[in-house]
């Protein structure tokens, strides 16, 4: 019997406000955790509190207005909370999976300590180890990555030589980084799972990912890939979910090499953009599957209810407050088109605003690309 009703969730961006339908159809109430009125899941919340997301005495409240707490993001401060779970507090997943994910170096030291594949790497602990050193280590192009906080491509550098790798490291030298080898990847993927209490795993279909400036700007569902990549990839979700006794959505971004080896880039926590297809794309969104593993409901089914599907960002592209009906009015009335409009009053370049998913009778990628600039040349119109 399921004695979960009331889920807390710290944040209330886009994705808290995108549980709303799924918390409506299996009975659970929302409670949010947000510093900001304007946040889209303040509107559906049955409560909020208005406190940074890392504030653990506002958590403390939040708890006692729920019976478990989830994440929207990885703003936390473990070292905080961890009190609250030892006194009872129900976090969803527990602190201990969160602990070697939340920084990017001890999530790399994870992976690879798992046998997961993952590009070489190396914490940059001080600013004046032996650059030199790490340099012959890893030829140029490299990446330097900020080890917390970090997301949509902010604190991530592509450097492509010893000056930008000087310059950029004098810049961040009050910010913890690592530095890794730079990838040439053919594709960018991306797979949404989920795993119960009980140890259900639930894998949805590998999508291609396609960035612009390190922010995504269209998902190919699914991604066109030979099978034993698909089966390698979610191999790699059940052994990391398994391994962590995680509950709860993960999300995790690889890369696809033109030789047809799979690195892992990044795991997210909780839900992903990547996903949000499955809002009507699959028989469970990916919002409703981290409900359901939140409340120790037996987990939805992943699969895809279409042959194939486009997502494409919406993202701001200047600064204004707008809400761009007649834009989201011609995406609309395009065939198989779903427009997820997230409420936010201010628009700015690389925000996300919304999104549109279209369902497509069979998996023609060209098709696929070709529909994805026509929503992007009618989304990023100036007229």
């Amino acid at each position: 019997m399921n004695n979960i009703k009331r889920v807390g969730v710290i944040g209330g961006g886009q994705l808290a406000w995108m549980m709303a339908g799924a918390a409506k159809t299996l009975g659970i109430e929302l409670a949010i955790q947000t510093p900001h009125p304007t946040d889209p899941a303040v509107a559906i919340a049955a409560s909020t509190i208005f406190a940074p997301v890392d504030d653990a005495a506002a958590t403390a409240e939040l708890a006692t207005r729920c019976d478990a707490i989830a994440f929207e993001n990885e703003f936390i401060n473990l070292e905080a909370l961890m009190p609250l779970q030892e006194q009872g507090v129900r976090f969803r997943p527990k602190l201990e999976v969160l602990a070697p994910l939340l920084d990017k170096y001890d999530q790399r030291c994870y992976l690879r300590d798992l046998g997961l594949p993952v590009p070489e790497f190396v914490a940059l602990e001080e600013k004046n180890e032996g650059e030199e050193h790490l340099i012959s280590n890893f030829p140029f192009p490299v990446v330097v990555k900020a080890r917390r906080h970090g997301y949509d491509g902010q604190g991530t550098f592509i450097i492509k030589d010893p000056e930008t790798l000087a310059a950029t490291l004098q810049r961040l030298r009050q910010t913890p980084v690592l530095l890794e080898e730079f990838i040439p990847f053919e594709r960018e993927l991306a797979v949404i799972a989920a795993r119960s209490h009980t140890g259900e795993v639930a894998v949805y279909p590998v999508v291609e990912t396609q960035q612009e400036e390190q922010v995504c700007r269209r998902v190919l569902v699914p991604a066109d890939i030979d099978p034993a990549v698909t089966a390698q990839i979610e191999a790699i979700a059940h052994t990391l979910l398994n391994s962590l006794q995680a509950v709860g959505i993960f999300g995790i971004e690889l890369f696809l090499t033109a030789t047809g080896k799979v690195l892992v880039n990044e795991i997210a926590p909780r839900t992903h953009n990547s996903g949000h297809f499955s809002l009507d794309a699959c028989y469970t969104s990916q919002f409703e599957q981290h409900l359901r593993a939140v409340c120790d409901l037996p987990l939805g089914n992943p699969a895809l209810k279409c042959d194939a599907a486009i997502m494409v960002n919406l993202l701001g592209y200047e600064h204004s407050h707008n809400d761009y009906l007649s834009k989201r009015q011609q995406l609309a009335d395009l065939p198989n088109s779903h427009v997820h409009w997230y409420g936010k009053s201010e628009s700015r370049p690389g925000r996300k605003l919304g999104h549109v998913t279209v369902l497509l009778d069979g998996a023609d990628k060209s098709k696929a690309q070709t529909l994805a600039q026509a929503i992007e040349s009618i989304w990023y119109s100036r007229d």
